[in-house]
């Protein structure tokens, strides 16, 4: 096997080197994989449910977190005063809306036009037959209702429910779900999402959005549940959903059940070449023009403590400690599943072992050994737990809005997410064009010599060179196979690991040069974790991700699924590149990285914009416009709030959404946008996605 190839080769090594084992002693200290299991263990219990933020199980996991800082004096980085050293001093909160409930104004009436409120009104009870969505905005409108199909409107695929449908200053009545029915993977997948409907009720000059439910019971109807997502703000318009019987109803449907399913029969067959059981003339024909539907809409928003965990460790050289290198994991999850899970039904914990205390765990281990060696950091390095990423980056973009040390400062960020699935030595690294130097130094570095993890026992002995029960011979254990073709290192040796050198220049015994890992690099620095707020803010990153999994935001992302003795090896090389960027005088030199293609994407045109999901409803703020593209070429900039896009009103990222996806490629557009307090009108000219 070449495990044991490779065993039979330091072993050698060793043999000519007589004072390897002497000079051991001097090499730095490495990840400890009993120490990465014990946290991960914790943080993906049961206790802390799930950790999604702005929950009691979140604040916990911060606080384990801030424990371990303190634990190795890292000062505190937090924005919160506190005369005495706590956990709370390592907090930087956040603003963050942890739930809805219902308020005492909600309400909805169906009456004839001209009679008197409240006199021959058929009322329908919010709970019991309609309820109000978490992201529809509050207020009260009144208007003629409109049965719109599914309201989505798809310009890539040619189909728009409102052209057939015109339900402008009307409230559309739409049915749940897409003509695809539920393949995620189907030309609809996306546009049926609630938040799309929403946006393109609005584009459509709908005044309210009323959905109309899948589910024969109403109380099964999981969008029944109030919840709330904080990464797109307020839709711009009410937005309900209604029972199948309450919508028959309003819609005038004289065989309740029967003709709703025709309706829904039209609105998933419209396309198709067999004729459809009705008509758009029969859908326009029905007997709503003479009633009036009032809905008053009343959810109130419920904040809760949210925060980043910070931690700083001084540079020691005189001139080079004012620049900082960022170490960063989200110890955030998705709670008991919900938005963002991919779990058939809601309740079960989400453990979220390697989505992230893995990185998390990663985090507080590097926290650890920089702690121990704090005299050989030249730069400062600050060390933050984010929070909020599973709701869109949330955490991350505060700390760049507001860093414990001036971002300018920052040479590079170095990004931990999901490191604890280590596969035949495969490790996914992002990020390597956001600088002219990070290729080559990721690539030298995977093959510079080894340093194997230390395996401890829990009496704290080395381990990983065992004793065979009855041979009492010397035995490598590799219960995970993780060294596959590559020169991965085995667990330990009897007397500790057989390594030989560091790429922080202290040389300990003869090396084995191989590659660590079977390196997938790409180079863009956008993607869908934190690292892409810095890169946003023209920081330098690297983004580790060991891949993805069948557990992926589901219940079984436990802890023992979790390879440790690989993420100890990531974390060797996280490690080694900070030590490289402490050796260097001069900082990494910030570059335009290519931008990878996008294969979930359905859009034919790219204007290079990067929006921010954090909450909005007056405008989408840009986190970054990408160099060379349509945007920068018609002069959008970095935290500029559009407005107006393509004769759309944009208030949130759907919004944006809906214009884009009505864009062409090579006709120009006007933009309108907030900056300095100044609101400009610009002309872009679309761009085909290549």
């Amino acid at each position: 096997m070449q495990y044991q190839k490779t065993l039979r080769l330091i072993l050698a090594l060793l043999l000519l080197s007589p004072t390897a084992l002497a000079q051991s002693a001097a090499k730095p200290a490495v990840p400890d994989a009993v120490r990465l299991r014990e946290h991960v263990t914790y943080l993906a219990s049961e206790k802390l449910e799930g950790r999604r933020t702005g929950t009691p199980g979140a604040e916990e996991a911060a606080r384990y977190v801030a424990r371990e800082f303190m634990r190795y004096g890292l000062r505190p980085g937090g924005n919160t005063a506190s005369k005495e050293l706590t956990e709370q001093s390592y907090f930087q909160e956040f603003p963050y809306v942890a739930g809805v409930e219902l308020g005492k104004g909600n309400e909805m009436l169906l009456s004839q036009r001209g009679s008197n409120e409240g006199h021959g009104s058929l009322v329908f009870r919010v709970g019991e037959d309609w309820m109000p969505l978490g992201f529809g905005s509050n207020g009260k409108i009144e208007g003629t209702p409109r049965f719109v199909g599914y309201s989505i409107t798809a310009a890539e695929q040619n189909y728009d429910d409102y052209k057939r449908t015109n339900a402008a200053g009307m409230i559309a009545f739409a049915l749940a779900g897409n003509p695809d029915g539920d393949n995620p993977h189907g030309r609809f997948a996306r546009a049926g999402e609630l938040r799309f409907k929403a946006a393109a009720a609005r584009a459509a000059g709908a005044k309210a959005l009323v959905v109309i439910t899948g589910e024969e019971e109403f109380k099964k109807e999981r969008l029944t549940t109030l919840r709330y997502d904080n990464a797109g703000g307020e839709a711009g318009l009410p937005v309900v959903v209604i029972s199948r019987q309450a919508a028959a109803q309003i819609l005038g449907l004289k065989n309740g059940e029967s003709d709703l399913s025709k309706l829904q029969e039209w609105a998933t067959r419209h396309e198709s070449n067999v004729d459809p059981v009705m008509t758009s003339a029969d859908i326009l024909a029905l007997p709503t023009s003479g009633i009036k539907l009032s809905v008053t809409t009343d959810v109130v928003r419920k904040n809760a403590p949210a925060a980043n965990v910070v931690g700083v460790l001084e540079g020691s050289d005189a001139k080079l400690k004012s620049e900082v290198i960022v170490l960063g994991a989200h110890y955030d999850h998705l709670g008991r599943g919900g938005e963002g899970s991919l779990a058939a039904r809601e309740g079960e914990v989400h453990h979220g072992a390697d989505d992230n205390a893995s990185g998390t765990a990663g985090l507080i281990e590097l926290a650890r050994l920089f702690a121990a060696e704090r005299g050989k950091l030249r730069r400062t390095v600050v060390f933050v737990a984010f929070g909020g990423e599973e709701e869109g980056l949330i955490g991350s973009s505060f700390y760049v809005q507001s860093p414990a040390l001036p971002l300018e400062q920052t040479v590079a960020m170095l990004n931990m997410d999901m490191i604890g699935r280590l596969r035949n030595g495969a490790l996914n690294v992002g990020g390597v064009g956001t600088a002219a130097e990070l290729r080559a130094l990721v690539e030298e570095l995977n093959r510079t010599t080894i340093v194997a993890p230390v395996v401890a026992d829990r009496g704290g002995a080395k381990s990983g060179a065992k004793k065979d029960d009855k041979t009492g011979e010397g035995k490598v254990e590799n219960p995970r196979q993780i060294s596959g073709p590559y020169l991965s290192p085995p667990l330990g040796m009897p007397s500790g690991p057989a390594i030989i050198s560091g790429p922080d220049g202290r040389t300990t015994s003869p090396g084995l040069m191989g590659e660590r890992f079977a390196l997938r690099l790409s180079e863009d620095g956008f993607g869908p974790s934190d690292h892409s707020s810095f890169y946003a803010r023209r920081v330098p990153v690297l983004f580790f991700f060991t891949g993805s999994h069948e557990d992926y935001h589901k219940p079984s992302d436990t802890a023992d699924r979790v390879n440790y003795e690989g993420e100890a090896l990531v974390l060797q090389l996280v490690r080694d590149i900070v030590y490289r960027l402490q050796q260097t005088d001069a900082r990494p030199t910030y570059a335009v990285a290519r931008a990878e293609a996008n294969t979930r994407t359905t859009f034919r045109i790219s204007l290079g914009t990067v929006p921010s999901y954090a909450e909005s409803t007056d405008g989408l703020k840009l986190d970054a416009v990408r160099e060379g593209s349509p945007a920068a070429a018609a002069g959008l900039k970095a935290g500029d709030k559009i407005v107006k896009l393509a004769g759309h009103d944009i208030r949130n990222v759907y919004d944006y959404t809906q214009a884009l996806s009505e864009m062409k490629a090579g006709r120009e557009y006007e933009v309108e946008l907030l900056r300095d307090g100044q609101r400009l009108t610009l002309k872009v000219t679309p761009a085909e996605r290549k």
